[in-house]
């Protein structure tokens, strides 16, 4: 397998519109980014199907203040790829740089797991 480095604006459509939807605390055009049996893992915690996916849109993360900063990507292969974001806010901390590994089937995203 080979990993390629890719700038932000080579990440599929998909992928960038989610990052755009849930920077912005769009819950409705994140959510629209990802297929109905989507699974999302963050914190420990796993979040599957539209209902669950809806519940971490809304709250995961709310309890701190932060900005995104996308920093580059990576392309695993025809239906993986990776946002690398760095955090800055007021959680323990204060700075995280995160890789949000995307799994896409059909333009949606079928799987996002976000961790260091």
């Amino acid at each position: 397998m080979t990993t390629t480095d890719i700038t932000p604006t080579q990440l599929p459509p998909t992928v960038r519109a989610f990052l755009e939807a849930h920077a912005a605390h769009d819950v409705d055009a994140a959510a629209r980014t990802f297929a109905p049996t989507a699974v999302v893992q963050d914190q420990g915690q796993t979040f599957r199907g539209t209902a669950e996916l809806l519940d971490f849109l809304r709250h995961q993360g709310g309890e701190f203040t932060y900005t995104t900063e996308l920093l580059g990507g990576r392309r695993i292969d025809e239906t993986r790829w990776v946002a690398v974001n760095r955090l800055e806010g007021d959680f323990p901390g204060g700075v995280a740089d995160l890789d949000y590994r995307f799994t896409l089937a059909e333009g949606l995203i079928t799987e996002l797991v976000i961790g260091g």
